[in-house]
């Protein structure tokens, strides 16, 4: 990937932009199992929706193999590729909950405990798993099985949408 095409996401996007050579880079294509080696060509790690909006049309204009990583938990790497763009929303972790309707809207980098901390306030629980550094993303469109699993159902049984 050239300097002159990332050059062209810059103006649009307001989070962090790692290449290989970039320091800092090692470290943000870190995922919880060590043992994936995987070297995408950009990381965006990104700080709100109009830089994942301008991360994904970036990949797709450059026809780029594109990751999307919430906290880099899933066994295999899939948070990671080979030569392409990582979408990182470690930084998006915001938690709004509506009380009055009892639904919640998570980012895409929120934890287990973000969201318990959130949804306590208010009296609620959302069905997902039971360890707080979790990443809800990953754990939902996994399935999510938590202590709340029987009466409930999985987290993802649970999604109104995404």
């Amino acid at each position: 990937m050239s300097t002159i095409d990332i050059q062209l996401l810059r103006p649009a996007f307001h989070g962090q932009l790692f290449e290989p050579a970039d320091a800092g880079y090692d470290e943000a294509r870190q995922i919880w199992n060590a043992s994936v080696k995987k070297h995408p060509s950009l990381i965006a790690r990104c700080s709100g929706v109009a830089d994942v909006i301008a991360a994904v049309n970036f990949g797709r204009t450059n026809n780029l193999l594109t990751a999307i990583r919430g906290g880099g938990h899933n066994v295999g790497g899939r948070a990671l590729c080979d030569g392409g763009i990582v979408i990182d929303l470690f930084r998006m972790r915001s938690v709004y909950v509506d009380a009055v309707n009892r639904r919640v809207r998570v980012q895409g980098g929120a934890t287990l405990g973000d969201l318990d901390r959130e949804t306590h306030v208010f009296g609620l629980a959302v069905p997902c798993g039971i360890v707080p550094k979790t990443f809800i993303g990953g754990l939902t469109l996994g399935g999510g099985v938590g202590w709340l699993l029987r009466k409930y159902g999985m987290s993802i049984d649970n999604l109104l949408s995404c």
